[in-house]
Formats: C-alpha cells, structure tokens, sequence
C-alpha cells in the first residue's frame, strides 16, 4: 500500500482538509494542505469548508479546530500527543486559583497552548505571534493574569511594558535551551543570526538577534540580508525554512543534551497514523457543548484583534 496516495484518495472521499503545525514531521508537512503556526492553522481551521478537518499536531490544536467549527469532524492522528505546556495549566487549577484571588478580578489572557477547559475560563486567547498585541488590548485598568508559559508572558511584558502576573508554565523542549549552548553553536557559527522563540529562558532570549513566533521565523530570515540562522526552537521548523528558502543556511540550536531540540509529543504523528484517521475518522475530538461555546468567545475575540 502506497501511504501518500491512500491519503489523497481519503482526503478527497472525506472532503477532507489536513493542517499541520510547524513542528511536524518533514513527512507530514509535505502532505498537509497547510503548514503554519497556532494562529495560521486557526485561520485555516475557521475559514475551511472541508467537512473532515485532519489535524496534525497535538491535542490543544484539535480542540482548537473543534472550537471554531462545532458541526465539522475534527480528527487528530493520535490521542495521545499532548502537551507539557496545556498540562502545566489545567482548568481546575485555573479555576481554583481565579476563586482564591477573586478580588483581584483577573482578565485572563491564555495562550492558545492550553486546554478548552481553560480557554473557556479566559477573557482572550493569543498565540506568540499576536501576544503583544493582544496584551496590549486589554483594558489598562484591568489586572491581568498570562497563563500558561511565563516565559512567553515574560517577554511579553518586556516588549508592552504592562505589568502581568504569570502562571508558572513551561514548554519543556524551549527551557532545554541554555546560555551555554547557544553560546558554543555562536561560537562555531559566528556569521550566523540567532533566532529564537519567545517559550525560551530569558538568558537564551538575550543572546538572540531575534525572538519571534514560528511564523515570523520566516519572514525574518527571508528578508534578512544573513545567509545562515540558528533556528532556536522545536527541529521541526527547519525543513518548513529549508523548503521555503533554500538559498540560505539553517542550523538547529542545540540544548546540552543533544544537537537539536525535538517535541516527544509532536513526533508521535506519523504518515500510518494520519491514513488511519482518516479512514477511520478517529480518534476524533469531542468537547462538551457548554465548555466549547464559553471557550469561543476569547477565541473568536483573538481572532477579531488580530
């Protein structure tokens, strides 16, 4: 059986479409429909007439998908694919926490990398490519809480100045990343720019010539007049900046551990895995009706502000 081709012919017989974050397989993304980034892929989600959305990433961006379109199928390739950050944030923990600081009256921006539970608990929802913006909306009276990465809340504060209390959250492939190793791949590759995700400790963020999303990461290089970039973020972006710009030259930062940096949870979906789900239409996400209508709301108001 050829993979590549059962999957055209079910994405056809499903009226289907496939969305794939950046950080996916190179083999996924040559198959996807679509290549991008939490925000990206959520415009893809929202504006797609396909019946069956195919989403290849992890749990929070299914749930994503099935948020913006309750009456389509939303199937991912495996159930299993998490998230440390959507699970350092859980919406009873949220919940409790809103209640034991009530009279704070926290406006909460979450990050898209979390739970429907916890969206549905939150005011807005932002990505890393609209997160100072998005911050910046916010009524300058309110207090805001930033759940659930207080790296990206960090440097959010830092780019808007506003003053934000910040869950305590992490992606675990990002805080990988160190002083001393970027340090050592500078040192090899001193013509080349370092471009990091804002998930990074701030010590890595001080080293780079730019932080930015994962979208951004393309624009940025392409324009750059540099000719070779450390990627400081999951692996899977580089065949994406490869593809895009083959002319020019991509490293992978390195951790201490290991000559790149690579999400357990991303690579759990594989080519087999997306050809069964859609022949099988599962596993498919399914969110409570109460939960998936309050978390619109902040979803679909980020979606209006970017």
């Amino acid at each position: 059986m050829n993979l590549l081709s059962e999957i055209q012919r079910l994405k056809k017989e499903r009226h289907a479409v496939i969305l794939a974050h950046n950080y996916q397989i190179a083999e996924i993304q040559e198959v996807a429909d679509y290549v991008g980034d939490s925000l990206g892929l959520s415009y893809q989600a929202e504006k797609t007439d396909a019946e069956v959305i195919a989403f290849c990433g992890v749990h929070f961006m299914g749930e994503t998908a099935k948020i913006i379109n309750p009456t389509k199928t939303v199937v991912i390739p495996d159930l299993e694919a998490g998230c440390s950050l959507a699970e350092s944030c859980s919406a009873e923990d949220l919940a409790a926490h809103l209640e034991k600081h009530a009279d704070t009256h926290y406006y909460v921006v979450a990050y898209i990398n979390c739970s429907a539970g916890v969206k549905a608990l939150s005011d807005v929802i932002c990505t890393s490519g609209n997160a100072a913006k998005i911050v910046s909306s916010v009524p300058s009276d309110r207090n805001i809480l930033f759940v659930p990465d207080q790296n990206l809340g960090a440097w959010v504060m830092e780019q808007t100045g506003r003053k934000m209390d910040l869950w305590k959250g992490n992606c675990y492939v990002h805080v990988e990343f160190t002083r001393d190793s970027i340090h050592r791949i500078r040192e090899k590759h001193p013509e080349a720019k370092v471009v990091a995700h804002p998930e990074c400790p701030y010590a890595v963020r001080l080293l780079a010539d730019e932080v930015c999303s994962t979208e951004k990461m393309i624009s940025y290089c392409k324009n750059s007049p540099a000719k070779a970039f450390i990627i400081v973020t999951e692996e899977g972006m580089l065949h994406r900046l490869r593809r895009e710009i083959p002319d020019k030259i991509f490293i992978p930062g390195p951790t201490d551990h290991c000559a790149c940096a690579e999400c357990r949870f991303m690579k759990m979906n594989t080519l087999e895995k997306l050809y069964r789900c859609l022949r099988d239409l599962k596993p498919e996400i399914i969110i409570p009706e109460d939960i998936r209508q309050r978390a619109e709301i902040p979803l679909r108001r980020m979606l209006e502000l970017s």
